[in-house]
């Protein structure tokens, strides 16, 4: 019970009505029937696949200036003729899928309106938060796409570009979403906060200035986190939780992802976190292509020494159109109908079964819980260590369960 809004589209309604046009096309649309839009990374990477589905149009990349011509072009001409309009893929009107040209990337993020959160009940989703939590959340972004290329990592929407908004115009907003919601914190749902230091060190000040400071979290990367100045800076704005994206204690399978960071400075990056004040996530993947038991070891002895508050997990899935994917194109198998799944439902052939994985879970949590308890010296640590020895073996016992 931690639900946000879809920020993609609310940045699309607060643009089209911007261009004052959403009421007279949604006028029109119910006048002639509904014609169905898709966007968002899943769509564009399987857009034929949704056109023979009923879908009429898939947007690619960024939504706002596409759909501020697509509607009226859909308005004038319907769902088949829309070849000039870049950004889009449609059927013409001899069934045939047509890519139109591509869209380029919106260049200045602050000639852009704020998501248009007044057009959705967005209190309840504070009071929600608020009934579970204690503590009422909204999300913004500072910033668009990932200039990284880690293999299992879907780019399907803002390609491999970091566009960043001017650190005024997110003071601004923040400032309203304080005014307007009054939520206890916020989550900056960028893909990696602190890529920019000199931004990040001007949005501090500027908060600073305004004498505005609101808890938070956010994710980075580790890399980007190798100096004081900037968990100071974290800190002092009000940032209580940074979520690491460590996804192995393993160097090999980190040069295999092409991370771009090494398990030290992961190690590094949590525990100067902590020295600040901060509480650590961390996101941990199983299964990469080749990874061993010792290397799921290797990432359970990185939790134990990093000791974060929090870590989750996740199974690589291949997601179409990454490097991932094509490197094991040829494995990739999906035992659910297409229309029924997701890219999370794509396993790998020969890879260790889910019950393997989730034994991995068990032995992971157990391992790190018994290293907890013996620092301070509470609990029963036998009772965790016999637990996990019990995973470790239970998975054993699977590893020769395969995907066929």
């Amino acid at each position: 019970m931690k639900p946000y809004p879809p920020l993609g589209l609310l940045y699309i309604s607060g643009y089209l009505r911007r261009s004052g046009m959403v009421l007279d096309i949604v006028g029109r649309a119910k006048a002639s029937g509904w014609t169905v839009i898709l966007g968002g990374p899943e769509s564009a990477n399987y857009p034929g696949e949704y056109l023979l589905r009923g879908a009429d149009v898939v947007v690619l990349g960024e939504g706002e200036v596409t759909m501020s011509e697509l509607l009226p072009a859909l308005a004038a001409r319907g769902p088949h003729r829309l070849h000039e309009v870049a950004g889009t893929v449609f059927r013409d009107e001899d069934g045939a899928v047509v890519t139109g040209p591509a869209r380029s990337q919106i260049g200045d993020l602050d000639s852009l309106p704020w998501p248009d959160r007044e057009q959705i009940p967005l209190q309840r989703y504070v009071d929600t938060w608020r009934e579970h939590h204690e503590r009422g959340s909204v999300n913004l972004i500072t910033a668009r796409g990932c200039p990284y290329r880690c293999h299992w990592c879907s780019h399907a929407v803002f390609g491999f570009t970091h566009r960043r908004r001017s650190f005024e115009d997110c003071a601004d907003e923040l400032q309203h979403i304080h005014e307007t919601y009054g939520p206890d914190q916020v989550w900056y749902a960028d893909d990696v906060f602190t890529i920019h230091h000199r931004w990040l060190s001007n949005y501090a000040a500027e908060l600073k200035r305004r004498n505005l400071r609101i808890p938070f979290e956010t994710i980075s990367r580790a890399d980007r986190m190798m100096k004081e100045d900037v968990l100071e800076t974290l800190a002092r704005m009000g940032c209580y939780r940074i979520w690491i994206g460590s996804e192995s204690g393993s160097q090999r399978i980190l040069d295999a992802m092409e991370r771009g960071v090494t398990v030290e400075q992961v190690h590094w990056a949590s525990c100067a976190a902590k020295r600040h004040g901060l509480q650590v996530g961390m996101f941990l993947m199983w299964g990469y292509d080749g990874e061993t038991v010792e290397d799921i070891e290797a990432t359970i002895e990185l939790v134990k020494q990093t000791n974060p508050d929090v870590f989750l997990t996740t199974v690589a899935y291949p997601i179409k159109n990454t490097t991932y994917y094509d490197e094991i194109a040829d494995r990739v198998v999906l035992d659910t109908p297409w229309e029924r799944a997701s890219d999370r439902d794509h396993a790998v052939r020969g890879r260790h079964s889910r019950g393997y994985y989730q034994h991995a879970d068990d032995w992971l949590r157990h391992e790190v819980e018994a290293h907890r308890l013996a620092e301070t010296g509470d609990g029963q640590v036998s009772e965790q260590r016999q637990q996990a020895m019990e995973a470790r073996a239970a998975m054993a016992a699977l590893a020769h369960e395969v995907q066929a």
